[in-house]
C-alpha cells in the first residue's frame, strides 16, 4: 500500500492510498460521510488481486485530507474534487462511491462533467433516500460535534449503540483512526464540523430532484448496490433509480 496525495478543487491536499500496478485500470474509491479511506482497505486488496489499481481517497475535510478553507462542503464541492483526482490520473477511472462519495460521483458524472468516469458504482445510495434513514445518520453524526468523547472507548461504545453487530464490540484501536484529540483532551470525530452543518442546511426535496436529473443524464455503465438491511435505500428507491437510469444494473 502506497500513500499518495492529490490536489482538490480549492488547492487543498487530499490524502490517498493506492494498491496495484501503475499501468492497471484505476478504480477510485470514495467513502461515505464521516468515514475515511480506511473503509476500503479490504476492497483495495481484492481489487488489486484482480489486476486493478485501487485508489482510496479521503474526501475534503475527512481523515488526513485538508479541511476546506472556504468551509464549503456541498455535493458540488466534493464532486469537483473527484473530477480533479480523475483528471490527474490521465485516464477515466472506475468510480465506486458509498453514500456521500456516490452522490458526489453522481453529480460529477451526470451534471458537471460527463465522461469523466469509465463507470459509476453507487454503494447503498440513490436519489430517493429514505427520510428516516437519513435522519438517523445525521443525528448520529451531529450528536457529539461539540462535546466529543472522553476516550476512544467511549466513542466505540456510541458506535456500537448506533450499529449493533450481533454481540461484536468495536475496539478502541479500531475507532482511534476516526478521532482527533482536541486541546481540551477530548476526542472528536476526525472530520470538519462544518461538513455536517453544511449537509443539514441543504433542502431535501430540491436535492433529490437534482440528483434524479443527474441520474437521467448518465451515459456511462452504472451499477447500484443496495444493502439487504439498508435504511437509506428501500426497494422502492432502488426501483425508482432503475427507472431513471434505463441502462443500469
Amino acid at each position: 500500500m502506497q500513500r499518495i496525495e492529490f490536489v482538490g478543487a480549492e488547492g487543498q491536499r487530499l490524502a490517498a492510498d493506492v494498491l496495484g500496478a501503475a499501468t492497471a485500470m484505476p478504480v477510485l474509491l470514495a467513502h461515505g460521510g464521516g468515514q475515511t479511506r480506511l473503509t476500503w482497505r479490504r476492497t483495495q486488496e481484492r481489487l488489486a488481486a484482480a489486476g486493478l489499481r485501487a485508489i482510496a481517497i479521503d474526501l475534503r475535510g475527512h481523515g488526513e485530507s485538508q479541511w476546506a478553507q472556504s468551509g464549503h462542503y456541498r455535493l458540488e464541492d466534493f464532486a469537483d474534487d473527484l473530477l480533479c483526482v480523475a483528471q490527474s490520473l490521465g485516464t477515466p477511472p472506475v468510480l465506486v462511491g458509498a453514500s456521500l462519495g456516490g452522490l458526489s460521483g453522481l453529480i460529477a458524472e451526470g451534471e458537471t462533467r460527463p465522461g469523466s468516469f469509465a463507470s459509476l458504482t453507487l454503494v447503498d445510495i440513490a436519489p430517493n433516500m429514505e427520510p428516516a434513514g437519513v435522519a438517523r445518520v445525521m443525528g448520529f453524526m451531529a450528536a457529539h460535534i461539540e462535546a466529543g468523547f472522553a476516550s476512544a472507548e467511549e466513542a466505540a461504545a456510541v458506535v456500537d449503540d448506533y450499529r449493533p453487530r450481533d454481540g461484536r464490540r468495536t475496539t478502541a484501536e479500531r475507532i482511534a483512526p476516526y478521532l482527533r484529540e482536541g486541546p481540551d483532551g477530548r476526542w472528536r470525530w476526525h472530520w470538519d464540523p462544518r461538513f455536517i452543518t453544511s449537509v443539514m442546511s441543504s433542502r431535501g426535496e430540491a436535492r433529490i430532484e437534482r440528483l434524479a436529473d443527474a441520474a437521467r443524464r448518465l451515459a456511462c455503465p452504472v451499477h447500484l448496490i443496495r444493502g439487504g438491511s439498508s435504511d437509506l435505500v428501500s426497494p422502492e428507491g432502488a426501483a425508482a433509480f432503475l427507472d431513471q437510469v434505463s441502462h443500469d444494473r
